[in-house]
């Protein structure tokens, strides 16, 4: 069974406002819901199967049509065949209708002609206009092949005039290795008591040409004596074929650029993985960087221009000779490369095509640069998978984005491997907090003068069943990427500040200062302030022992609003400490906003210090410290791994450190050992 709820609604959002049917947005969403099932469990006649439905529930406009081939194309597991076929059945889907209805009027007009006869001329007028108006060809010939009369459409369709098709029968019309066939069908069709019979045959044009016909023949049988005759409707298949040829050709083309479409391109992948396929393969990835921003700053059209810019590089480098190139996102193009000679030579493919988009297009005044991020799978082609390629793909330019975007990346199983095992375990936390899986571990802040716990600084670590206990450098970063940070953090925050709150019943005014990092997504929290004095009014703790450490580079990602966040919270006791200071560029200005109660300096500012440390980091070390001591602000360290750096940071004004020197973290029991005994 399959989900096809989601696909559905999707669908559903991307045809209903092209509907001429009157369905309600429910009953639309259950009706595309078998379509889907019917396309991912079935094959090419479930395919076609679904184009015919689409017209039988009045999904007739072209538009829509056009839109579910965009959608399926682009969104759904389905083939390129699939495409065809359902576009081939909503083409028969369609013929068949008209038929049906051209049927219904040719009925009303033979019955309303017979009735002319025994009444009044005006209804044989009115039976005239339709014969001679319809679209489609019609024959009138008596049973022996005469032809009686032909509309205006028939004469078109075969190029003849009336006068030169008054000296031809119906069989001349048809092309000689079907007439045997034909003639057989139609004394069936006298014999029995049928009244139409719907055929495809071959007819011959006045200068010889062959189509392909439909023809829906009826068998008219007066009810006065007058003897019975045949009325013939004729549709043009060529004309519906080439229809269906240029629906298969957009459902496998994107429009914008001309280059084919992802469902191409995956037809492309899973041909070259087979067993006919190349020895070796390469496919490159390539992203617009900032593509978003150009269509907002100036507008679709140039947006639609820069992706139109970079198809035509594309072209230019990738020849077809080279590779095949096609549009497979919004902002992305994907290139196959079969059988290359090496993936060096590859390389020098991508830098060939970003070195030709240094040059910017012009956007009136605009002189608009175009980057790209690229990502290169070089590897054995043959027994591969397309879906796991293109994520291979994704995966590597994805990289690049990372690495600072403009750039280009190779694929790197191993690293791969590894982003991997760090996106599982991020996706895995809400059942790990669930179960009781994360603890708070304890790394006191010892004064560097009489050796004193000064602050508790909280770590999150993590009872991993499989993996064992992991600290928070393994699994933090990417709790960022997926949202769970806010959640675990808050929830850090609250088992901390409760055995915090339980040591200050006990200890008072000289419990050590609760720290615990405030990451940047948390600050962006609109009730930041609120959540965390609820916290500490659910805990006991008083906002004097709470300490939040900040990243030396959170005051520039900030807005005015939530600088203005952290600013309440120190006015209302809180403090903020700034953490992980290296000596890079702080951005000044932005801090003189934060009323700050610490600095914490890390890294080669604290190592610099060491016996045999470099010259020039041993100056740039002192100096920093010393131009922090004009902040008149309490001064930590961390990572102190020696006695050395311990004592010259207490000779140039840090106050205290933490660090493997001062020995590991601690479980809450143990920090109660230490402050109890």
């Amino acid at each position: 069974m399959v989900d096809s709820r989601e696909p559905a609604v999707r669908w559903a959002a991307a045809i209903s406002n092209t509907l001429l049917a009157n369905l309600t947005r429910e009953k639309l969403e259950e009706l595309l819901g078998g379509f889907v099932e019917q396309l991912l469990t079935g094959g090419v006649a479930e395919a076609r199967q679904v184009g015919r439905s689409l017209v039988a529930n009045d999904f007739i406009a072209s538009s829509t049509l056009e839109q579910t081939l965009a959608y399926l194309g682009d969104h759904a597991p389905v083939t390129p065949a699939q495409l065809g076929a359902l576009a081939a059945g909503y083409a028969e889907g369609l013929r068949d209708r008209t038929l049906d209805q051209q049927e219904i009027s040719r009925t009303a007009a033979i019955n309303t002609m017979r009735r002319a006869e025994s009444a009044v001329r005006v209804s044989e007028a009115k039976f005239r206009a339709i014969f001679h108006s319809a679209a489609f060809g019609i024959i009138v010939s008596s049973l022996t092949g005469e032809i009686i009369d032909v509309n205006e459409a028939l004469l078109t369709m075969l190029d003849y005039k009336r006068e030169d098709i008054r000296t031809l029968s119906g069989r001349d019309l048809v092309h000689p290795d079907d007439r045997v066939a034909l003639r057989e069908m139609a004394q069936q069709l006298i014999a029995s008591d049928h009244d139409n019979i719907r055929v495809e045959k071959r007819m011959i044009r006045s200068d010889g040409e062959t189509i392909q016909t439909h023809m829906a023949i009826s068998l008219v049988r007066e009810e006065d004596g007058a003897p019975p005759y045949f009325v013939t409707m004729i549709e043009n298949m060529n004309e519906m074929r080439a229809l269906q040829t240029q629906l298969v050709r957009q459902s496998l083309n994107d429009m914008q650029t001309g280059l084919p479409n992802r469902a191409q391109f995956l037809g492309w992948l899973e041909g070259a993985v087979g067993t006919k396929g190349p020895e070796a393969l390469a496919l490159v990835q390539v992203d617009i960087d900032g593509f978003r921003g150009v269509n907002d700053a100036f507008g679709h059209e140039a947006g639609n221009r820069v992706l139109m810019h970079v198809a035509t590089h594309l072209r230019a480098v990738f020849s077809e000779q080279v590779g095949k190139v096609a549009r497979i996102g919004e902002d992305e193009f994907g290139v196959l490369i079969k059988d290359p000679q090496d993936v060096r030579s590859v390389i020098a493919l991508v830098e060939e095509f970003t070195k030709q988009l240094e040059e910017p297009i012009w956007i009136g005044a605009n002189g608009v640069g175009v980057t790209t991020s690229v990502g290169i799978v070089a590897r054995a082609a043959r027994g591969g998978d397309a879906v796991d390629l293109l994520r291979a793909a994704d995966v590597t330019v994805g990289w690049a984005k990372r690495d600072g975007k403009a750039q280009w990346a190779l694929y790197d199983r191993d690293r791969d491997l590894r982003d991997k095992e760090r996106y599982a375990l991020a996706a895995s936390i809400p059942g790990a907090l669930e179960e009781g899986q994360f603890r708070v571990d304890y790394l006191p802040v010892y004064s560097l003068a009489d050796g004193s716990v000064l602050a508790l600084e909280a770590k999150i670590v993590w009872n991993h069943p499989v993996h064992g206990v992991l600290c928070p450098d393994v699994f933090l970063d990417q709790t960022s990427d997926n949202g769970m940070i806010v959640r675990l953090v808050r929830w850090a925050l609250e088992d901390a500040c409760r055995q915090a709150g339980q040591w200050y019943e006990t200890l008072g005014s000289r419990t050590p200062a609760l720290s615990i990092d405030l990451p940047p997504r948390l600050c962006q929290e609109p009730e930041l302030v609120a959540e965390v004095f609820r916290v500490l009014d659910r805990t006991g703790l008083p906002a004097s022992q709470l300490r939040f450490e900040l990243h030396e580079h959170l005051p520039a990602l900030l807005n005015d609003e939530q600088m203005e966040e952290l600013t309440i919270l120190a006015e209302r006791g809180v403090g903020l400490v700034l953490d992980q200071m290296n000596g890079g560029n702080v951005g000044v200005d932005r801090l003189r906003l934060l009323p700050l109660t610490g600095v914490k300096f890390t890294g080669t500012v604290v190592h610099g210090l060491d016996a045999g440390a470099n010259r020039v980091d041993e100056s740039a070390s002192v100096a920093l410290l010393q131009w922090a001591s004009i902040l008149r602000l309490p001064l930590y360290a961390e990572g102190v791994r020696t006695e050395t750096e311990a004592r010259r940071l207490a000779l140039l004004g840090v106050s205290g450190g933490q660090g493997s020197h001062f020995g590991p973290p601690l479980s809450a029991d143990e920090v109660s050992g230490l402050l109890l005994t």
